[in-house]
Order: structure tokens, then C-alpha cells, then sequence
């Protein structure tokens, strides 16, 4: 019956939205369609007649699709529907909790954020006494599966009693480890994943055209991120709210903030080349990344025809979005014996990247200020 239940709602979607079927609408459709046109062909050249002994006749179900046919369609379907199919029965469960089938979804909506230092904090989450999902602290699925599919789904329920049995029942069927648990940890904020943030603290002119690290937490509610970052000296841990995803970056470098860049690339450098280079206020700060483009030495007409600044071995970096003489305008490096420069005042200078991405470049570009800084 579950079978001509799913046939009779797909006959239904696909006749009132035939002027908007979504893309997976019509593969399933042919899928379906393919399967049960063989079953009927096959019945019309070799029928059969009901045995009259049997009690019960033969119903069939989504299961007695051949496995090509139901994998294809598990591939489908959205996390929400992948989340509701697990909870149908136990071989769909085993099917629909697949990693293979969450890492489609994970790199779709969160690959561009997730770097090697976010995988690697999963792991030690999974092990952490903050991860409560261990048998001494587990009271029911304490990553809320219920809860995460009623976001995903955005369907609420408040019967305790049926809650409590899902919760019991996914709790029993989902791997801690697995690309779902992961995905669904994401997704419910639960898990604060490290990344980067671009013109930090809702786009504060004393970051303007930077980028720093920071923990993230994703509300689904808003589709934005909550986002803590690490202490400077003295001062407390500052947390920015409505973080969008425009916003994110995962690393370019894995590496801490507190460590210097060691630039591979300072001896290419020549003028118009944009860059990245680390900056903190003093030694007790972690570094962020300023964008910045290398311009031409002052003994330059900046005729490209006449040019030698890539010869020297000094490099002049600016910073547009500052006014002319302001103090963080232009700064100059030494490529050939590059370390950590700068002061209290004016702040300390670490490595280079040298951006070659044009995507790269043009997400700073959307950033550009609309008015000069001072």
C-alpha cells in the first residue's frame, strides 16, 4: 500500500505543478515510470493467474524497487526528506543515513566554509566532554533529531510522548561519527565550527577590508551565523550576530592566527599584484588578513614600460581604501630577509599571500568601502 500511496502523490504533484516541476521531479517520475511499464510488459507476456490457496495476496512497497532504481532516487531527495525516509523503517533507515549520500548535501551547502581546521574540530567535539552524546550523558538523541528535522522541515510538534519515542528511536539508528550526524549538528547550530570572517563585527571602519578568525554557529531560523572571536589581550571574547554567508571564508592557510605566514611567493610579487597580508594591533593580538595591492616605489613614473620595482628588493603594499597620508595608506617590506615588522603604534606586519583567484579578488572587490577611510 505504500507503494500506490507514494505512485498516487506523485500523480498529484506532477499534474498540479506541471508548469514548475523541480529538477528531481521529472528523473524520479521516469524512474518510477520505467520500473512499473517493465512489471506491466512483463505480466502481459507471461501472466499468471491468483493462487487461490494463498491467503494473502503479494502487496508491493518502495522497497521491491530494484536497488539502482531507489538509490537513485534516495539521491533525490533534500536533507529534510532523507531525514523523514530514515524514520519509515529499518532498511530505509540503514539506506538513508548512508555517508555517501550526506556528503553530496554537506559540500553543497557548507563546503565553501568548512576547512581542514573545522573537520578536525568535529573529531575532537565527537570526543569531548561537550559532546553529549556519550552513553553517561545520553537521555535521548542528544543531538535533538527530532529537533533537526522539525527545523529542516520547519514543522513543530508538542506531543511529549511520540517526541520522546523519535528521539529514542533515532537515537538508535544514527552514528555519532556519520556524515549526517555532522550535517545535522551544523545545521541546528549546535556545533561551533572554526572559519573566517570577512569585515568583522557588523563591518566596524576599524576593520574595513579584512578578514579574522572565529568560531561559527548557524541559526536556521534566520539563515545566518553567530560568530565568536578569540580574545585580543585584555579584551573579552567579542560576538557578532547576523553574520551572513557572504561573509565566510574557511582558511586559506591552516594554520593558528597567532602564527607567522611564511610567504612562498614574495620574490613574484610585482606592481598591480593583489595581496593578503597579516596584521595585528600589538604581539598579544592574532593576526588578520588585510587586502592590499602592491604599488609601484617611489622612484617609479608607475610607467609599466620602464618598470623595474619587481627587481628591487623592496615591495611598496597599499591600502586604497585609506585617504592619501593617512599612516595606513602605504607600508614597505624587505622580500629578501622577510620577517614581522611594524610597531605599537602603527601595528605589526606579517606574511604575504599572493592572490591569483579571481574570485578571491573579487570578493574583496564587493567589500570596497563606500567612502574613502581615514
Amino acid at each position: 500500500m505504500l507503494l500506490y500511496f507514494i505512485i498516487s502523490c506523485l500523480s498529484f504533484f506532477f499534474l498540479s505543478k506541471s508548469f514548475s516541476l523541480p529538477p528531481w521531479a521529472s528523473e524520479t517520475k521516469t524512474l518510477l515510470s520505467f520500473y512499473f511499464s517493465k512489471s506491466l510488459f512483463t505480466r502481459t507476456l507471461h501472466p499468471t493467474t491468483p493462487d487461490p490457496a494463498s491467503p494473502v495476496d503479494h502487496q508491493m512497497s518502495v522497497l521491491d524497487l530494484p536497488d539502482l532504481a531507489l538509490d537513485r532516487i534516495l539521491e533525490l531527495l533534500p536533507p529534510s526528506g532523507l531525514s523523514s525516509m530514515a524514520r519509515v523503517c529499518s532498511s530505509l533507515r540503514e539506506r538513508c543515513v548512508s555517508d555517501h549520500l550526506w556528503e553530496k548535501h554537506l559540500i553543497t551547502k557548507w563546503g565553501k566554509v568548512l576547512g581542514p581546521a573545522a573537520h578536525r574540530e568535529w573529531k575532537c567535539y565527537l570526543s569531548s566532554s561537550y559532546h553529549l552524546d556519550s552513553p553517561s550523558h545520553q537521555t535521548g538523541h542528544p543531538l535533538g533529531f527530532d529537533k533537526i528535522i522539525s527545523l529542516i522541515r520547519s514543522v513543530f510538534r508538542n506531543d511529549d510522548d511520540d517526541d520522546n519515542k523519535r528521539k529514542r528511536y533515532a537515537a538508535s539508528s544514527l552514528p555519532l561519527d556519520s556524515t549526517m550526524s555532522f550535517y545535522l549538528s551544523l545545521e541546528t547550530g549546535r556545533f561551533w565550527f572554526p572559519a573566517q570572517v570577512y569585515n568583522r563585527e557588523n563591518g566596524h571602519v576599524g576593520f574595513m577590508l579584512s578578514c579574522y578568525d572565529a568560531e561559527l554557529s548557524y541559526d536556521t531560523l534566520t539563515d545566518t551565523f553567530k560568530a565568536r572571536y578569540p580574545p585580543h589581550g585584555r579584551r573579552a571574547v567579542a560576538v557578532e550576530k547576523g553574520v551572513t554567508w557572504e561573509r565566510l571564508r574557511a582558511a586559506p592557510i591552516d594554520a593558528s592566527p597567532h602564527h607567522l605566514h611564511v610567504s612562498d611567493s614574495l620574490n613574484e610579487l610585482k606592481p598591480g599584484d593583489h595581496i593578503e597580508i597579516q596584521w595585528r594591533r600589538n604581539k598579544e593580538f592574532p593576526y588578520g588578513w588585510w587586502y592590499g595591492i602592491v604599488g609601484h616605489l617611489e622612484s617609479c613614473d608607475g610607467n609599466l614600460n620602464h618598470c623595474h620595482c619587481h627587481l628591487n628588493e623592496m615591495v611598496v603594499l597599499e591600502f586604497n581604501q585609506y585617504t592619501v597620508g593617512s599612516r595606513w595608506r602605504r607600508t614597505m617590506i624587505n622580500k629578501r630577509d622577510h620577517r614581522e615588522e611594524g610597531n605599537e603604534e602603527e601595528g605589526f606586519y606579517g606574511g604575504i599571500r599572493k592572490l591569483s583567484c579571481k574570485e578571491e579578488i573579487a570578493m574583496w572587490t564587493r567589500l570596497w568601502p563606500s567612502s574613502i577611510l581615514e
